[in-house]
């Protein structure tokens, strides 16, 4: 049918017709009997160079191209093609880098090997038809892609199973100094009561020889085993005091070690473990310690801050304003502004609202309209970005770097209205300077952009992943050399892998992974380790199962030990700081009123586990975005654990426990072993490659719904202890369904239109700075700086598109 198909296209006045065939194997090369310029695509994986032999379209093909060059191999297998080419050719007097053998990296990024390629199409097509096309691209000057700079560098795709050799190493040795540590213990007490003892006879000879023996012994305790028990016993000095006093960047913090109860009881923030066998407190050290030490098990700070709960407002609704004035009703009660923001789907793929049918209905619903600067101004009005207790986080994959520009320039724009207003005038440049620098280096928040989840569990993918990836890379290269300090270039984030339907071991595996697949593509763009580990931090699901009671707990420990013992990362470094939602999968829309009690235990886990903050999920999110009562019920959730709720006024109470304990030896080891299968497939991208995270997301989330609909697994009101007298029809009616309403979505479309009239010549201008940029390897968000405060985000993306190309999932 493929001949009859090329004549219809010729027949309907096409002037370029494009044949792709879906893969002809060693024989079958038929197809260049139907086209004017053959091309066989192939990659260096095709075994033996005697293989080559087999392959008819090297006889035939005009042109050859060997892509995936920058893997391993990639060179010799460009020379054997070539080789096999000239013998198939009898070209013996034309140079092997003269044959028509281009090697590509497609999936890159402006690639140099793939341009090559593109002009030797234009000339085949030139010498062929006599079609002379132009381009304003340069030729390069090999057939090669010069820059094999993969984002994690070939000798590098271990580096998971290195992180599993380096905690099994860390663990193997706590083993062994733990049983030295016993011994030395045994001999002292022994020698002790020999010497206490009324034994007849001399006992000097066996005292000499016990003292030999504790000689060999002490020798074998390494040096770090003694720093242990040195560190010990300042712990125990240190918590005996009614106040812990420590440093956070230079400056004392001073916080009570105990709480009275109404029964008048000293309740201790931390519990020591009352242990007197010195391998018990040597393993507990290495395996646990109090929080703020390392390995960090407990938690990463000493103790929580009083005067800040971890509570994040949760907001996103309509237009820009709705959406203020939600953030203002959830913080009333807070003197801490933790604002939490959540995108619609158009602002989520980068478009601005347009009165299409697949655009117009989603403007404003189940999540805030955003487009332009002027935008977040409103979202974030009355808010001082600046202030030490205000953060905000903005839920946004795809298009993060361009709503990140908007918001750190909101945040400067706010310090100059204030200076103009207090100086009654313009600033000097110096002076713009001084505050723009303050600015970035103070302002708190968290912005998503963690691409690698999107490919894996959910599908807010614009850009290829490639291009994605240089532009988080160039946002954390814009924050080191301004000194952003308080801000989260990233938050690598398991919640959507598990609501896409992983279980707990997966959702924590997959996203570690990604974690320190970052850190290898920032190392490998020669960023030290010390000035990115800080703004990097995580973002995990809390649900039902046993295994989320340990998932804080397991990441902090596999995080720190990989961070200090593989990478050498200083002790500030080795932080993992993370934020817990509860979870969504659960909430069920069948007795609704049952969620909040769902919600109330997952909360009640994560603060346990000591998350840095949380989010506590309203009870009709199963039907709708949540309503301002249901809200304020998610809310209240939290401040009745962390304010009534005894047991949370201590700090590590899960220490100690055995089933605890015993979970966070399992879960840390279902983690490595998940690291070992990823890293089998070439590392977390290799493995996205061939679809492996997607797939094992998806069995396990037909696992699970298998168990729901036999009833193996038992939830309650879902499909068992079912309210016989339910009526549904009567529960939609009761939940108010919130939508963007009307006159909203044609503010927004009103206020873009305006936004781009007011700045028609200037954003042309800096969309071309922007493409400019891109091609020459710029960094494209110190660019994007200055193109949000004329462009809006759709301009933007379908500028960047032009320049970096649109996602495309491999299949």
């Amino acid at each position: 049918a493929l001949p009859d198909v090329v004549e219809v296209v010729k027949a309907a006045g096409f002037d370029l017709a494009i044949v792709e065939t879906a893969g002809i194997g060693q024989g079958d090369s038929r197809i260049v009997d139907l086209v004017d310029l053959s091309i066989y695509a192939m990659t260096s994986e095709f075994g033996a160079a005697s293989q080559l032999e087999k392959i008819d379209m090297l006889d035939f093909a005009d042109l050859v191209v060997v892509n995936k060059f920058e893997k391993r191999g990639g060179d010799d297998a460009v020379r054997d093609v070539r080789k096999q080419v000239q013998r198939n050719r009898k070209a013996w007097d034309t140079p092997l880098e003269e044959m028509p053998v281009y090697g590509t990296i497609a999936s890159k990024f402006n690639d140099d090997g793939v341009t090559a390629l593109y002009h030797a199409i234009l000339d085949g097509i030139d010498q062929k038809v006599g079609a002379k096309l132009k381009t304003s691209l340069p030729r390069p000057e090999g057939k090669t892609s010069t820059s094999k700079t993969a984002i994690i560098p070939p000798n590098r795709i271990r580096y998971l199973s290195e992180i599993s050799e380096t905690l099994g190493k860390y663990h193997r040795q706590t083993r062994t100094q733990t049983e030295v540590a016993r011994q030395v213990w045994h001999l002292k007490e022994t020698a002790k009561s020999l010497k206490k003892s009324h034994l007849k006879g001399d006992v000097s000879e066996l005292l000499a020889r016990l003292k030999a023996e504790l000689t060999a012994a002490e020798k074998s305790l390494e040096e770090d085993t003694r720093q242990r028990f040195s560190e010990w016993e300042e712990i125990r000095h240190l918590y005996k005091e009614d106040e812990l006093v420590y440093q956070v960047r230079g400056k004392d913090v001073r916080l009570p070690l105990y709480t009275e109860s109404l029964s008048h009881q000293r309740i201790p923030k931390i519990v020591l473990p009352k242990f007197k066998d010195p391998g018990e407190i040597y393993r507990w050290m290495r395996e646990e310690n109090v929080p703020g030490r390392f390995p960090f098990t407990a938690g990463v700070f000493p103790l929580k801050r009083t005067d800040e709960e971890p509570t994040r407002m949760f907001a996103g609704e309509g237009d820009p304003a709705r959406t203020n004035r939600r953030f203002k009703l959830l913080s009333a009660a807070y003197e801490a502004k933790r604002l939490s923001t959540a995108f619609d789907s158009v602002t989520l793929y980068g478009y601005d609202p347009d009165r299409s049918p697949d655009n117009y209905g989603k403007v404003g619903t189940s999540g805030v309209s955003i487009c332009t600067l002027d935008d977040v101004k409103v979202l974030y009005d009355g808010f001082e970005l600046m202030a030490e207790n205000t953060s905000v986080s903005m839920t946004i994959n795809g298009p993060a770097p361009f709503l990140l520009a908007m918001f750190l320039n909101t945040a400067i724009d706010q310090q100059i209205d204030r200076f103009k207003t207090e100086k009654k005038r313009e600033p000097t440049e110096e002076q713009y300077q001084q505050i723009r620098s303050r600015v970035l280096t103070d302002v708190r928040g968290t912005v998503q952009a963690d691409i690698l989840k999107e490919d894996q569990g959910q599908n807010t993918c614009i850009f290829s992943i490639e291009f994605a990836l240089k532009m988080m890379g160039d946002i954390q290269a814009f924050f080191i050399e301004n000194n952003v300090r308080n801000f989260y270039s990233i938050s690598i984030s398991g919640y959507h892998i598990a609501e896409a339907g992983a279980n707990p071991i997966t959702q924590l595996a997959l996203t570690l992974a990604n974690g320190f697949t970052y850190v290898e593509y920032y190392l490998s763009r020669g960023m030290d380790i010390d000035s990115f580990a800080p703004n990097l931090s995580f973002f995990f699901s809390n649900g039902m199962e046993p295994e989320y009671t340990v998932i804080g707990r397991v990441a902090r420990r596999i995080w720190a030990i990989a961070m200090k013992e593989k990478y050498g990362a200083s002790e500030r470094f080795q932080l993992l700081k993370y934020h817990i939602q509860t979870s969504g999968r659960s909430l069920h829309s069948r007795d609704i009123q049952f969620n909040d009690i769902r919600t109330t235990l997952q909360a009640l886990c994560a603060i346990y586990d000591n998350c840095n903050s949380l989010h506590t999920n309203a009870f009709d999110e199963a039907i709708t975005t949540p309503s301002g009562e249901s809200v304020r019920r998610a809310l209240a959730i939290q401040l009745i654990i962390n304010r009534e709720w005894g047991l949370t006024k201590n700090e590590n109470m899960n220490q100690g426990s055995f089933i605890v304990e015993e979970l966070t030896r399992l879960v840390e080891e279902a983690v490595l072993a998940e690291f070992e299968r990823i890293s089998e497939r070439g590392g977390v991208l290799g493995a996205m490659e061939t679809g492996y995270q997607r797939s094992k997301i998806q069995e396990e989330s037909i696992y699970y719904e298998k168990l729901k609909h036999t009833e193996e697994l038992p939830i309650i009101g879902v499909n068992t202890f079912r309210d016989p007298d339910a009526d549904s029809n009567e529960l939609s009616e009761s939940v108010e369904l919130t939508r963007a309403t009307e006159k909203e979505k044609k503010s927004q479309l009103r206020r873009v239109e305006a936004f781009k009239k007011h700045n028609e010549k200037e954003a042309l201008k800096a969309l071309e700075r922007l493409q400019r940029t891109a091609l020459n390897g710029g960094n494209i968000f110190a660019e994007l700086m200055d193109s949000v405060r004329s462009c809006t985000l759709g301009q933007i993306t379908q500028a960047l598109y032009d320049v970096g190309g649109k996602y495309r999932r491999n299949m």
